[in-house]
């Protein structure tokens, strides 16, 4: 059981929190690169519980910096993007993307002391269509994770976000539990309604799979499997890596590579940032999982994926339109006559509206967590060892430096005769799998 206190720990991400200090030793992505344009207006940008701005300056470069003019704490949100830095309106103070003050112009010259003043700035990177941001103190910066996805040419990548309103382990806890799929997107399946050649028909025939979950270099990796016939086997693996990421099985383990991340906007709002690789044979390309008369098995997902237009407001990007206020536009007809096991039209809002419904942060010393959550207890474990190690004794946690660990997780289903042991199906499956070319020699910087 996970108590009250180890929960705050792990869902706790402000400055000087257990949780924070180890969020802030490595790169988040924070938003698109295509919301901001030369010159144009800032954005307000909560990350991690810190209130900043983001803009691009003249040059194309990319700022983000604590929201407050470090003259008379004005928020920089208001001020004037131009000629290569944003201008506080107060006074006129200047600064660049850096956070170093160019201009103090309120001040007498021969009193200036603008060369002494600076703005609170994080680094920035572009990669993958994402502005990454690193919140860290080191002088030198950390690698970006080494995703396989990211080793992708950028024409061959999708990104996108929606906001999810509940803490950061919530929502990827979520995304980990495996044993769900059966009950809240498949609960309404009769086996016999669906083809044996689709790999969902052993997920609603077994709603109870069995695992294997243990450490890994990049964090923790469990195997659902069923058996799929005479020596066969259906496998799905899966992957929680540091500090804020999964990879879900939700596509065909040779070419599904993506990530997931869950990155902490604050102790109770989660940006889910999804990066996948346009030719995998995944949820995103292929046809969602279907009845033998070809209607779609988790609803018409019509009115899952739709949102709120845009504010200017701390939290006011990437809303989905079903949330909370409508009920996530639950159908109880649909549910009463189970053509939707859950009521709820589309596998994503079906997630997002479980998550969110716990509240903000849900009160893990109330769960009665069962062997089918073994995987959820071994991540909440690793992540409050890493932490409390940086902590007290200044360890890194995994990814920092060796970045590199990540090339060696996949997430995704197949069946195999194959009867090794898990851990050793799994690399052979690997190893014949589809990959990037090998890794750039690109740094953040």
């Amino acid at each position: 059981m996970t108590t009250a206190s180890e929960g705050a720990e792990l869902t706790q991400v402000g400055p000087g929190t257990t949780m924070g200090r180890l969020m802030r030793h490595y790169w988040l992505p924070a938003l698109m690169s295509s919301e901001l344009e030369r010159d144009g207006p800032p954005l307000r940008l909560m990350l991690l519980g810190e209130k900043l701005i983001a803009f691009r300056d003249s040059s194309g470069r990319v700022g983000v910096m604590d929201h407050r003019c470090p003259h008379r704490c004005a928020s920089l949100f208001l001020g004037r993007n131009e000629e290569g830095g944003l201008r506080c309106l107060y006074h006129g103070w200047k600064y660049d993307v850096a956070g170093n003050c160019l201009e103090m112009p309120s001040v007498p010259e021969h009193q200036d002391f603008k060369h002494k003043v600076k703005a609170r700035a994080y680094r920035t990177v572009e990669r993958a269509g994402l502005v990454w941001v690193y919140m860290g103190e080191r002088a030198e910066a950390p690698p970006l994770p080494g995703f396989e996805i990211l080793d992708m040419p950028e024409e061959e990548i999708n990104v996108s976000l929606i906001q999810r309103d509940c803490n950061w382990l919530q929502a990827l806890e979520g995304e980990i539990d495996t044993s769900h799929f059966g009950f809240l997107h498949g609960g309404h399946v009769d086996p016999e309604d669906v083809p044996e050649s689709d790999p969902f028909y052993y997920t609603i025939t077994n709603r109870a799979p069995q695992y294997h979950v243990s450490d890994a270099p990049w964090g923790t990796q469990y195997a659902g499997y069923r058996a799929a016939g005479p020596g066969r086997t259906y496998w799905r693996f899966a992957n929680f890596l540091f500090p804020c990421w999964s990879q879900a099985p939700n596509g065909e383990f040779e070419s599904h590579m993506h990530a997931r991340g869950w990155v902490p906007l604050d102790d109770g709002h989660t940006m889910f940032v999804f990066i996948w690789w346009k030719r995998a044979r995944s949820a995103q390309s292929l046809p969602q999982p279907a009845f033998k008369d070809g209607r779609p098995i988790g609803g018409t997902g019509r009115g899952g994926l739709k949102f709120l237009p845009n504010t200017a407001d701390w939290l006011g990007r990437w809303r989905m339109a079903m949330n909370e206020g409508n009920d996530w536009g639950l159908d109880r007809e649909a549910q009463r006559s189970n053509s939707i096991y859950s009521g709820i039209d589309g596998i994503h809002l079906q997630d997002q509206a479980i998550t969110e419904s716990m509240g903000p942060v849900t009160d893990h010393a109330f769960e009665h967590l069962a062997p089918s959550d073994q995987m959820i207890t071994r991540t909440r474990r690793r992540l409050l060892v890493a932490a409390r190690t940086l902590r007290d004794q200044g360890k890194l946690p995994p990814g920092v430096e060796d970045a590199g660990i990540y090339r060696g997780a996949r997430s995704g289903y197949f069946t195999s005769a194959d009867q090794s042991p898990w851990q050793q199906v799994y690399e052979s499956t690997l190893a014949t799998a589809v990959h990037p070319p090998a890794p750039s020699a690109r740094a953040a910087e």
